[in-house]
């Protein structure tokens, strides 16, 4: 029996999901999480043959998840279900030690072949995604994209500054060099660009 925690925002989704899978014979959902933070909760306590996440929730990402648990629950793969087909995105899960990234207009049946192949050990890719991964590369660097990410969610220099004890004028430079790498005209814009990426 392959045990299964489920991790997606969508509470209809997630529902979806889980009676869909259910019905497999050696598929059992032992969790369901709407955050990033209530799926980590739920492979401490639970201990998953697998976590399948979606990237972008509440608290932690899925991202953010595959990063943790590759450290602190290495009983566990992560598989990404997703609705982005983004290369930035498949690359950092890629680097985050993920063993499925797959779209969610996957058919069920193809999603719990998928889920029984990484369990056996597979890694399993979207294939259409997989051909586009490495297109394009991610020019920025971790601080630059922290602080692109808080100054997108509307927060000025100073704010970015106290969330990430960084001086203000230390920021200023960190969002310069990315509107730069990007090309962009101002903070929006390289946010917006970065954003449809996939490398935030």
């Amino acid at each position: 029996m392959i045990r299964l925690v489920l991790a997606e925002d969508q509470t209809l989704l997630l529902g979806a999901l889980a009676s869909l899978l259910e019905l497999e014979d050696d598929i059992e959902v032992v969790g369901r999480a709407t955050s990033g933070d209530e799926a980590r909760g739920l492979v401490e306590s639970e201990k998953p043959d697998l976590l399948l996440t979606d990237i972008e929730m509440p608290g932690s990402t899925g991202l953010d998840l595959a990063d943790w648990a590759r450290g602190n629950a290495p009983g566990t793969a992560v598989a990404i279900l997703t609705t982005f087909a983004r290369p930035g995105y498949l690359r950092r899960a890629l680097e985050a030690g993920v063993r499925g990234y797959l779209l969610k207009e996957t058919p069920a049946e193809q999603l719990a072949d998928a889920i029984r192949r990484i369990h056996a050990g597979q890694r399993v890719i979207d294939p259409e995604l997989a051909l586009t991964a490495f297109d394009s590369s991610d020019p920025l660097t971790d601080r630059e994209r922290q602080v692109l990410r808080l100054a997108g969610e509307g927060l000025g220099n100073a704010e970015i500054g106290q969330r990430l004890h960084l001086a203000e004028g230390t920021v200023r430079n960190y969002l310069s060099e990315a509107i730069g790498k990007l090309q962009a005209d101002n903070r929006t814009e390289a946010y917006r660009i970065a954003r449809d990426q996939g490398w935030l």
